[in-house]
C-alpha cells in the first residue's frame, strides 16, 4: 500500500475516533463543538500540509528537502499562529474550549505526521 494513501487512512480513522470520543464525552452541551471544529479543521490541514511537503520533498537532494521540509514546517507554524490569533481576536470561539482542543489536537496529530514520515522512510529502506 502506498504511504499517502495509508497515510490518509490512518488520519481519516484517527478523525473518526476523536470526534466519536469527543461527541460521546462532551454531546451534552458543556464544551463548544464548534470551537472543537474549528481547532480540529486546522491542525488536520496542518498535518496534511506538512505530510504532502514530505512527500514532496522526499526523494530530492539534501539541500531541497531540507529547505522544503523546515521551511514548510516554519511557514506553517506561522500561519497557524496567525490564524490562531485572527480566531482569538475576532471572538470566533469559546477561547478556553478552542485552546485547550487545539493543543490536544495538534499532539495527537503530529504524532501521525510523524509516524507517516517513518513509514515512509522504513519503506524506501526495505526497497533499497
Amino acid at each position: 500500500m502506498k504511504p499517502v494513501f495509508e497515510f490518509f487512512i490512518k488520519l481519516c480513522i484517527l478523525s473518526v475516533i476523536l470526534w466519536g470520543v469527543i461527541f460521546s464525552a462532551f454531546g451534552s452541551g458543556s464544551v463548544d463543538l464548534h470551537s472543537l471544529f474549528i481547532a480540529w479543521a486546522m491542525v488536520v490541514a496542518n498535518t496534511v500540509t506538512g505530510y504532502l511537503l514530505f512527500e514532496y520533498a522526499f526523494d530530492k537532494e539534501s539541500a531541497l528537502f531540507t529547505k522544503v521540509v523546515f521551511g514548510g514546517l516554519t511557514i506553517r507554524l506561522l500561519v497557524l499562529m496567525v490564524l490562531v490569533l485572527v480566531v482569538i481576536i475576532k471572538d470566533l470561539v469559546d477561547r478556553h474550549d478552542f485552546v485547550l482542543s487545539f493543543f490536544a489536537f495538534y499532539c495527537i496529530y503530529v504524532i501521525i505526521e510523524i509516524l507517516g514520515y517513518q513509514k515512509k522512510n522504513k519503506q524506501k529502506k526495505n526497497t533499497a
